[in-house]
């Protein structure tokens, strides 16, 4: 395949998927995205991350979704411009990848299968989860990664450092990628004369230091900033007992449910890719079989940190996976079409490669072609109230001023970003309090704290178990606490999330005397005059 075919390729795929994505701009944000871009617009108000919420999750995606915002605009639009941009690049570095490794038709088939399974919402792919943000520097990286072991260059493996401690910084599972990097830096397959062990272990160093000098960097910063310590908390002290609060039963029914939830709409690519894994362990040349065998199993890794396996953690696995399906359309078109003319060969590559690429878009073109933003909210996420924290915060924002305080009592953090209205506590997530660790009962007494004392002019209670996720072995202390504390404020708004029925709205008056009829729906209350 010529070059000039190939890009062309890769940029229809490329274009076709952003031409999607752009379809999908208006989506409502979930949670995570609502986290994300509230703390994006801190970061804009110049608040530094760690100061005005908490997360255990490491401050490069901020960067990058205030980056977003400040380029497309403070909107869900603006957010999901960023993704746009974010995923087409990816794309094109994962061709460059691919090409690299296996040849050029490898690499169209590669980023074109990308390109899909990206956007497919099985994956939550249509959201801007950190994942995407990691995968970006992760691959650059790789790349540099390859370039620096072939040529024997410092320079390169300093870039890749930098590239994969990038990866690290929007995600702790860029860290296993960052591993397997330096693992295959001691193998020195990549030469033909592999460097002695010294060397080997010297360059593995220099990148791994290479990869933490983000991370150090932007600790500086925070210290700076005065922030440090509640990050070392909330990104350490507490992710570990959050990655390891999951045993190994649990995990693995984690585990079952994704695959069934992902696994028939791409059943045809990751059977592919399971004949090139099958395909590549018997690959002469030994470096790419070591590093794609390499990233498969650090990719894996990645995903499976904290035995959580939530759909959008396999997007890690994408790189790996779609470079081993264009080996597997190799070896099984090249099987069907032994002794017979080459035409064939190719035609055969070509349709395999064309049904790997279109099932997961034609499984979900419901999501991807016809529905609504606000219809797309609900096919993926059911009744979690994403759609409806638009119309609450509007309803905040048109009655509070820019320094009026809000608490949301739930973990629905993109409403205090379309309100634009400062959080009353850091706890912009309660899942932490509903957990079975040591810090539970502390987090749940800081919360109530900061909420009394920053006296809030609007409280929303969101009675949903997904904003939740209690346990049987839960501290229900802060929901006595609520029960008590809202005695001082007028309930003003009540969204009633009826199964199979559109949302009920009851505003001031009516929302007095309203009673929710379901098992989720959010109450919104305005403090009195003579309240707490």
């Amino acid at each position: 395949m010529s070059r000039r075919l190939a890009w062309a390729l890769v940029s229809l795929s490329v274009l076709a998927s952003a031409v999607i994505r752009l379809r999908l701009l208006e989506v409502p944000l979930d949670r995570d995205e609502g986290e994300y871009a509230y703390v994006a617009q801190l970061l804009l108000q110049g608040v530094p991350p760690y100061a005005g919420a908490y997360s255990m999750k490491l401050p490069g995606t901020y960067g990058v979704y205030a980056a977003s915002l400040a380029l497309f605009g403070r909107t869900v639009a603006g957010v999901h411009g960023g993704l746009v941009v974010v995923s087409a690049a990816t794309a094109v570095l994962v061709y460059a990848l691919a090409a690299r490794l296996a040849g050029r038709a490898a690499g169209v088939v590669a980023s074109a299968a990308f390109a899909a399974l990206a956007v497919n919402p099985r994956l939550l792919g249509t959201a801007a989860y950190a994942e995407h943000f990691v995968l970006l520097p992760a691959v650059g990286g790789l790349l540099a990664l390859l370039r620096a072991t072939e040529a024997r260059r410092c320079g390169w493996l300093v870039v890749s450092g930098l590239l994969l401690g990038l990866a690290l910084l929007m995600k702790q599972s860029g860290a296993f990628l960052a591993a397997g990097a330096a693992a295959y830096v001691l193998l020195g397959r990549a030469a033909s004369t592999p460097p002695a062990w010294p060397e080997r272990v010297r360059a593995a160093m220099g990148l791994l230091l290479a990869a933490l000098v983000p991370l150090a960097a932007v600790g500086l910063l925070l210290l700076a900033a005065g922030t440090f310590e509640t990050f070392w908390f909330w990104a350490f002290a507490y992710a570990s007992e959050y990655a390891g609060a999951t045993d190994l039963p649990t995990g693995l029914r984690n585990l079952w449910r994704a695959l069934a939830a992902i696994v028939p709409s791409s059943a045809v690519l990751l059977t592919l890719a399971a004949i090139g894994t099958g395909a590549l362990a018997r690959e002469a040349d030994r470096r790419r079989r070591d590093f794609l065998l390499l990233l498969l199993a650090t990719s894996v890794f990645a995903t499976a940190a904290g035995l959580h396996f939530r759909p959008h953690y396999f997007l890690l696995m994408l790189p790996a996976l779609v470079t081993l399906a264009a080996e597997g359309v190799h070896a099984v078109a090249g099987l069907l079409a032994a002794g017979r003319a080459p035409r064939l060969s190719t035609g055969l590559a070509a349709a395999l490669a064309l049904i790997a690429i279109l099932q997961p878009v034609y499984a979900s073109r419901a999501v991807l072609f016809e529905l609504g933003p606000v219809q797309v909210s609900r096919a993926i996420y059911g009744r979690n109230p994403f759609p409806e924290s638009v119309a609450i915060a509007r309803y905040i924002r048109q009655r509070t001023g820019e320094t009026d305080r809000v608490a949301v009592v739930g973990s629905e953090p993109q409403i205090y970003f379309y309100a634009g209205r400062r959080s009353a506590t850091g706890y912009i997530y309660t899942y932490p309090l509903m957990e079975a660790h040591r810090y539970a009962g502390s987090m749940q007494r800081e919360m109530i704290r900061e909420i009394e004392g920053a006296n809030p002019k609007y409280l929303i209670f969101v009675s949903a178990p997904r904003s939740w996720l209690p346990k049987p072995q839960s501290d229900m202390t802060i929901f006595h606490w609520f029960e008590a504390y809202q005695r001082g404020f007028t309930r003003v708004g009540v969204v009633d999330l009826l199964p199979r029925r559109e949302p009920v709205y009851a505003w001031d008056d009516e929302a007095a005397g309203y009673t929710p009829r379901s098992d989720i729906w959010l109450g919104v209350y305005e403090r009195r005059r003579n309240g707490p």
